[in-house]
């Protein structure tokens, strides 16, 4: 999610080549070369190394300026159509993001229209994921089906390939964790996984799912050069040690290290609260930085963070794109790398500012 809230390693070589923008048919898969697309965790489940969040699609409490109209329907259609054109396949979802009490229209159910009308075109290849929203009413294991059964018939989709508990629940969460399994096991969803989970909560979900032996997928947190959390909190440890795929929600921290906000030009709403113009002061030198290495491959800001994200391994960014020019400036992320002392550079620097606070579910 998005709900607002060891050690890395490096990756070793660069690479200068041009990403090549493809469309992906189901009657020919190696138009998606293998090398571009990753495993979630120990299931079977393969997905592109870069993926769109879609928290912002049909949203109204947090983001598009409290205003959903179908100028911006059709920019977020164009998103969907420039991701699936440049090789970014894996859609990330959830029920509440456009719920009926927050938004006009829900982002599950914009995401399985465009699948549609795009397949009335041409066969394409989609990973999709979403979540169970464990509000406080929900109770026990049949509670995740029901609600799972919900989010299939707005996506228009028999099975997801990812389906995830989207935060701790208050009361507990084995019954949740049993809910997954039994999601599985009746062939609703392909793998399963948490977002929002502690160290702790990980492992014992981990646990529990391996007695029905069921692979945990994928653990979705925020992290960011900015917000490197899952890091000190043995998060990010404990998913490469376990097999768990780190999902990377906020990846350029909600558009931040794009440079596009300054201390006199922050962001507005509710994310302006967050990205101070103190805190972007503060942040001028990292992105004066990060625009300088770009400037050596000829890339965006936005292109290097979502790359060094990539450089940590065993991570997937899911950045939210709002429009196809942001889709297919993600899709320039791929097929090249940063150099190891490069990645340390801005570690470094990102380490001299004041991290931003996490989403309060973290803590649950």
């Amino acid at each position: 999610m998005a709900l607002q809230l060891s050690s890395a390693g490096f990756c070793l070589f660069r690479g200068r080549r041009a990403l090549t923008t493809r469309a992906v048919a189901s009657e020919d898969v190696t138009t998606l070369k293998e090398e571009n697309k990753v495993k979630l965790g120990g299931s079977d489940v393969k997905v592109s190394r870069l993926g769109i969040g879609a928290w912002s699609w049909g949203d109204t409490s947090y983001w598009n300026d409290s205003g959903w109209d179908d100028r911006k329907m059709k920019a977020a259609k164009a998103a969907f159509d420039a991701s699936i054109d440049g090789g970014i396949t894996f859609f990330d979802t959830a029920e509440v993001y456009g719920a009926a009490f927050m938004g006009v229209v829900n982002s599950e159910t914009l995401l399985g229209r465009f699948i549609k009308e795009r397949q009335q075109k041409e066969s394409v290849e989609v990973a999709v994921a979403t979540k169970f929203a464990p509000l406080p009413w929900r109770f026990g294991r049949g509670s995740v089906l029901s609600a799972l059964k919900s989010s299939l018939s707005r996506l228009g989709l028999s099975s997801v390939d990812l389906y995830q508990l989207h935060w701790p629940g208050i009361w507990g969460n084995e019954g949740y964790i049993d809910g997954l399994g039994d999601a599985v096991e009746q062939g609703l969803v392909k793998a399963v996984g948490v977002s929002n989970y502690s160290e702790k909560r990980l492992r014992d979900a981990y646990n529990q799912l391996k007695k029905r032996g069921i692979p945990l997928a994928s653990n979705q947190v925020n992290y960011s050069l900015i917000y490197r959390n899952p890091e000190r909190n043995g998060v990010k440890a404990a998913c490469d040690e376990l097999g768990i795929t780190l999902i990377a929600y906020s990846p350029i921290a909600q558009g931040v290290l794009t440079g596009k906000y300054t201390p006199e030009n922050p962001p507005t709403g509710p994310r302006g609260r967050i990205y101070t113009p103190e805190f972007l002061k503060e942040l001028q030198p990292l992105l004066t930085r990060i625009k300088e290495i770009g400037q050596g491959y000829g890339k965006s800001p936005t292109q290097v963070a979502l790359n060094w994200l990539t450089c940590q391994g065993n991570v997937v960014p899911i950045p939210g794109a709002k429009n196809a020019e942001q889709a297919e400036e993600f899709v320039g992320a791929l097929g090249w790398r940063l150099t190891d002392q490069e990645a340390e550079e801005l570690r470094l620097l990102a380490s001299k500012t004041r991290e931003v606070v996490g989403f309060p579910v973290e803590k649950l």
